[in-house]
């Protein structure tokens, strides 16, 4: 698959400096270089690419400017490419596939390519399931029948309830009330909006419980429940907190920003 890419600077050294370092990716095809926003956003609109490299202080529209204004069509995957570190966060609102900063480091552009490719690859699946539901629900609505029961069945595998034993006593905790899980050694404290409880199990073992499209490891020792958080707030060194409903706060790694991006819009 070629990822057809749009470059956006308004530096002409800053483009040919990434056309340079996105060579050895044999995938990637940069089909157009825009230097300004206005620029951007007709090329966004005439080529339809799947992925573009957006810088964010451009003289009249800037990056996100940009990225407002092809909303009204499937906008393609964005990366923010930039010298300013205070934009983090709003590139991550924007749902960027990553963050770069200027001068590009050659393992971090590597890396974005890899989620690039995971992405597309995502969306691809997606849109062939779509497609097939379609088809099946016209000539066989029997067979669209089971593959919708397939896809409930797969949510079910996940705990509804989850049981823990704390201090002499069994607490039956609902897993839509969770707001995050600590871990310390092979012990779990898990936290609802009013109380905390100590679950002995692995965080791997737990994780295999919950369903991973509400819970996601967000540092090494901390899973959130993404329905419970409220705000994004900035950190040093690309780091970020999570405001959850309760107040709390619970901090992102640099190793998990990309999960901010996944689920605020």
């Amino acid at each position: 698959m070629t990822i057809r890419t749009i470059l956006v600077d308004d530096e002409k050294l800053a483009i040919q400096g990434l056309q340079l370092r996105l060579e050895p990716f044999e995938d990637v095809e940069v089909i157009e270089t825009c230097q300004n926003g206005r620029e951007a956003i007709r090329a966004i609109k005439t080529l339809k690419p799947d992925l573009v490299f957006l810088d964010i202080q451009m003289p009249g529209f800037d990056g996100f400017s940009v990225v407002q204004g092809v909303m009204e069509i499937e906008p393609p995957l964005f990366v923010f490419v930039t010298a300013f570190q205070e934009h983090a966060i709003r590139a991550f609102e924007a749902n960027a596939v990553n963050y770069l900063m200027k001068p590009v480091d050659e393992d971090k552009l590597a890396d974005t390519i890899e989620r690039v490719r995971q992405r597309l690859a995502e969306k691809k699946s997606s849109e062939e399931a779509d497609r097939l539901r379609g088809v099946l629900s016209e000539v066989a609505p029997e067979a669209a029948q089971d593959i919708e029961g397939e896809d409930a069945e797969a949510a079910g595998r996940y705990e509804k309830l989850i049981n823990v034993k704390d201090r002499g006593q069994i607490f039956r905790v609902e897993v839509d009330t969770i707001e995050h899980i600590e871990a310390a050694g092979d012990y779990m404290c898990i936290y609802t909006g009013d109380n905390s409880l100590i679950l002995r199990e692995t965080m791997k073992d737990l994780e295999r419980r919950l369903d991973p499209r509400t819970f996601q490891r967000v540092h090494r020792s901390t899973i959130v429940n993404l329905d419970q958080v409220r705000q994004v707030k900035p950190h040093t060194n690309g780091e970020c907190f999570l405001v959850l409903d309760s107040g709390a706060e619970v901090k992102v790694s640099r190793s998990y920003r990309d999960v901010v991006a996944r689920f605020v819009h």
